[in-house]
Formats: C-alpha cells, structure tokens, sequence
C-alpha cells in the first residue's frame, strides 16, 4: 500500500488498531503503532501521535501508557464490554436451545469482536453442557424479530405450525390450516421461546413454540384480546405451566418435608403460601395449570411431597402412579 494513501483515516485506524491489538494485558511501542499505521497506508511520526491519544482520550476512548523496560507502551483500557461480561454471553448463546448452531457461530464471532485478538481468543470455548439440543429452525431467529414488529405495531399475525414426525420430518399441524392469532407477549421457559397469544376463535390466550412457527407474516388487521390481557402476569403463567403445557388452572394443596420447601421456591417464588408443621414438615398452596406435567414434576421430587388437593387432582395422582405401575408390571 502506497505511503500516505490513508492519511485522512489515520485517526479512525489508531482506533482500530487499539481496539484489536491491544488490551489490559497486552500494549504496543510507538515504532510499532507507527509500523501498523504504515501498513495501513498511514504515515506517522511519533511527535504527532502523543496529540492523537490525547484527542481520542477526550473522545472517550481511554488510552493509557506504561513503562515496559526502556520503552513507554500504550494500550486501550476501557472497553464497552468487560471479558468477564463477554464470556458470559458467549456461555449464554452457546448454551441457548433454541439459537441454531449456525447462529450462534455468527453471533459468538460478533462478540469476539468487540474484544481485542488476545482477549477473543479465551472466548472461543465450548460451553460443556450434557445433551445439548440446538434448535433446528433457522428462522427463529428472524421470527422473535418480527413478532415483536407485530407486538409494537398492534397487528395481527398469520402463520403454520409444524410438529415432528417419526420420520424426522416437519408435519405441519392441522392439514396446514393457517392459525391467525393476536400476539401480546414473548416468554423465555423451559429453555424455549413461546409466544403468548390471544385466539379470538377460541376466545382464549394461547401459546405457541417460536421454533415450530413457519411462514410467519404480519397482517393489517389490529390485535385483539386488549380486555384479557389487560391485568395479564407473564411471570404468573409461565410459573404456572410445567413444561409450557396447558392444564386447568387449579389451586393444589402440597405436604411435604421441610427440605422440600426449596423446590417449590425455587419453582414458583417466595410469594407462595408455606404454612410450617410440626415435625420438621410442611403445607403449601399454589396455582398451577394441573397438567401431567405438573403430576411428573411431583413424582420426581420423590416420597417427600405429596398432593392433598383438591381431591380430583388426588385421583389424577392415583391414576397416573397405577398408569405407571401396570407399564412396567
């Protein structure tokens, strides 16, 4: 590249070459942040660049000098992101079910760009979690944009929904029916993204996997709904499916022991009612859609939890335990 080609760019070149090069750990020379300029096609002398950082000093960018033997070297010390803060959205694209693995490659290289080359380099890790399942639905990514258009703009949305068959194919559901539906809220449960709807057909709110809608589209006609989602708890109806499968809304009565508390907290906050009992136990009530679900989450928290309440969830219990135990007679 010619000497002096890029001289109107030298300041937006110091930037770039302090954003990629250096860090808290890692500094440059003055020959060589004027070797790098060169090879940008700048020319620089050493008198001039004491100016420069002090102007993107004032701009913001905070460069700082230090002593390294016989020469002052300088690097970039504050960045918009930290590394501790970088890694952990690494880990959380990485580790996120229902980003693809195709997008999240994308997304983790945009990140490592906002670090230098050294500090990049710790981000390209693998974040080591048993049995990871990457969605499979590209367009996700595209249809949480669009729907959140659709929720601002108070429109209507139309779209199909698929589920899979045992041939490893994408069925759409209902012969293909296309569903058109009022779209209120967006939820992150289970470790999938579900959108909160209102079915004016049904007359009744709804919720959907994002990941399994297909040929999403938004249409001219306004939402409805207004009136049941007007005093609508998201955090409530996502603590009440288990699973984000639906159920009747039911208040359950719990027994259990008292090391058992922490499973329900953890589940359903600390605002439910806990009522200490002699003996080291417990009654709790909470609000969930009684699904089987539910009655499996139960089970799993094994012989130290029970449900008293209301007697037709006790029968669904009994029924499912029997289910069980005759499978496997």
């Amino acid at each position: 590249m010619a000497a002096g080609e890029n001289q109107k760019l030298k300041m937006l070149y110091l930037v770039k070459i302090f954003s990629e090069e250096t860090d808290d750990s890692h500094a440059l020379s003055l020959q060589e942040i004027v070797e790098r300029l060169e090879s940008y096609g700048v020319n620089a002398e050493r008198k001039t660049l004491y100016k420069d950082f002090e102007e993107l000093t004032k701009f913001g960018l905070e460069i700082l000098s230090e002593q390294a033997g016989r020469n002052v070297v300088y690097h970039l010390a504050t960045r918009q992101f930290e590394l501790p803060e970088l890694k952990l959205l690494v880990d959380a694209v990485q580790g996120s079910r229902f980003i693809t693995e195709k997008k999240s490659r994308q997304l983790i290289r945009k990140l490592e760009s906002l670090a230098s080359v050294h500090e990049a380099q710790r981000l390209q890790r693998q974040v080591l979690i048993s049995g990871r399942i990457k969605a499979m639905n590209e367009s996700i990514y595209y249809n949480v944009d669009m729907l959140h258009d659709a929720i601002n703009s108070d429109r209507q949305i139309r779209f199909q929904y698929f589920q899979w068959n045992v041939y490893k194919e994408q069925e759409l559901r209902h012969d293909g029916e296309w569903y058109r539906i009022s779209p209120w809220s967006l939820l992150w449960d289970d470790e999938n993204y579900y959108l909160v709807a209102y079915d004016a057909k049904d007359r009744k709110i709804k919720h959907y996997r994002v990941d399994k809608i297909l040929h999403l589209s938004i249409t001219d006609k306004p939402r409805e709904g207004k009136q049941q989602f007007k005093e609508f708890d998201a955090a409530k109806y996502s603590r009440g499916l288990f699973g984000m499968y639906g159920g009747r809304l039911t208040r359950v009565t719990l027994e259990g022991r008292a090391d058992k508390v922490g499973p329900l907290i953890d589940r359903f906050g600390k605002d439910i009612q806990i009522l200490p009992q002699e003996g080291g136990h417990f009654v709790a009530s909470v609000e969930v859609s009684a699904s089987r679900h539910f009655i499996a989450w139960i089970i799993a928290l094994g012989d130290g939890i029970r449900i008293t309440g209301p007697k037709s969830l006790v029968d669904d219990m009994r029924a499912e335990a029997k289910r069980l135990s005759d499978l496997y007679a």
